[in-house]
């Protein structure tokens, strides 16, 4: 590893301050123009105007590296991706613009289904190599870390495998994983008539046996109609919670069901959709610290017309995040960028808000709040550069990919148009 002398920030966006962030506190991005920042190894050791970084003792013998104007704010931090999967599904995609519904098409094999039947199929090697490709493609659009589910196995050998597959990939790729058990998905296709014997081998196998082995750190289930009920997911959960795994919930997607009063009830890291809260729900999460993890890209992606009432959690001081929920049916994109354009434009969050949602308070979501999500002395030196005036265009300019470098712990692990960015060793 090398000690790097940062400089030439436009605007460093540090987001440094409380975690997590709640209503206005969405907003504070701390910003430092003309900012520089020092690294030694992987982590960030000082941060401020480049002429009191420049004039430190140790930024003498660092390699500089110019970022020549560009806007620099912490890597993101993508909390909510089902990473694992062989193939696309764009025949649903096609389905649905014909007029068919997600649930119409889940009913005839698709689906969540047709992603397991192709998991069960493919080799573990083969998931591997899909996998990091995909990740490459989340640096290149600034994320530094992200949260990976498994879930299209749903039976123990598949299950297993996605675990397995997980665990390698964070071993031989820079980006961090925090890996998420999601044996509750859905109730797979062979113990449709008998889904309770289906949870009694979650809570009573499935579940303890992640935990021991240590696959896993958290356990989500997906909590909706067509999936389980709020008492077969408090059963998960309690389960989880027991083993020592955290609990993330799915839930209030697709119709009420109280799953995000469940969140609240079993101290879930998160709960996750949310289209369907009432106000009731709102004041509940608003008044605990469940991070509400919003996913504009499938609403987007699936053409719903309910949103996530965004605005309504963020004024009622509720932790709010935001996610790509990356996966092959409902939202194919590994762009963060792309999340915080339609957070802004289809949930009226501010470029600021949307910021905060998508590092620090996700973060938080993944308790690594101490080491990741904002740029501070002492946590790890994760940022992407991008190629505007001001951060507010990153938002602006939705679909574009204006990332040009990405840094993990000190490496550089994205670059693009590096010819334009001026790098030279200070001695």
């Amino acid at each position: 590893m090398s000690d790097w002398l940062i400089t030439g920030c436009s605007e460093l966006l540090t987001l440094r301050g409380s975690v997590p962030r709640r209503g206005r506190a969405l907003r504070e991005l701390g910003i430092i123009r003309d900012g520089a920042l020092l690294i030694h190894n992987d982590r960030i050791t000082a941060v401020g105007r480049r002429r009191r970084v420049e004039r430190l003792r140790e930024s003498r013998r660092a390699e500089k590296l110019d970022l020549g104007g560009r806007v620099v704010l912490p890597g993101f931090v993508d909390s909510h991706t089902h990473l694992i999967f062989p193939e696309s599904r764009a025949e649903e995609f096609e389905q649905r613009i014909a007029g068919k519904s997600y649930e119409e098409i889940a009913r005839n094999g698709g689906g969540i289904r047709s992603t397991v039947n192709a998991v069960r199929r493919t080799p573990a090697k083969a998931l591997h190599q899909s996998a990091l490709a995909r990740l490459a493609e989340f640096a290149a659009h600034g994320t530094t870390t992200i949260e990976a589910k498994s879930g299209y196995g749903l039976d123990w050998t598949s299950e297993l495998k996605i675990l397995n597959v997980l665990r390698r990939l964070h071993q031989d790729q820079p980006l961090d994983i925090a890996c998420t058990f999601l044996g509750a998905h859905i109730v797979p296709p062979e113990s449709r008539r008998r889904p309770a014997a289906f949870v009694d081998q979650l809570v009573r196998r499935w579940i303890p046996s992640v935990a021991t082995a240590g696959l896993a750190d958290f356990c989500d289930v997906f909590c909706d109609r067509g999936a389980f009920s709020v008492p077969q997911a408090r059963r998960i959960l309690a389960t989880a919670r027991a083993c020592g795994l955290v609990p993330r919930i799915h839930a209030e997607q697709f119709a009420h069901t109280g799953g995000a009063r469940l969140a609240v009830e079993q101290h879930a890291a998160s709960a996750d959709h949310l289209e369907m809260l009432d106000r009731g729900d709102i004041r509940a999460l608003s008044l605990s610290n469940v991070v509400c993890t919003l996913l504009p890209g499938c609403d987007f992606h699936l053409g719903l017309p309910q949103r996530a009432p965004a605005r309504a959690l963020i004024d009622s001081d509720a932790i709010v995040a935001l996610a790509t929920d990356f996966n092959p049916g409902t939202s194919p994109t590994l762009s963060m960028p792309m999340i915080l354009s339609l957070a802004c434009s289809q949930l009226r969050m501010t470029p600021a808000e949307a910021i905060s949602a998508a590092t620090v308070n996700p973060a938080y979501s993944l308790r690594q709040h101490d080491r990741i999500g904002s740029i501070e002395v002492g946590k790890y030196a994760d940022l992407a550069a991008f190629d505007v005036a001001d951060y507010r265009e990153i938002p602006y300019y939705f679909g574009v990919n204006l990332c040009s470098l990405t840094m993990k712990r000190g490496t550089v692990i994205h670059s693009k148009k590096c010819e334009t960015l001026g790098h030279e060793t200070a001695r």
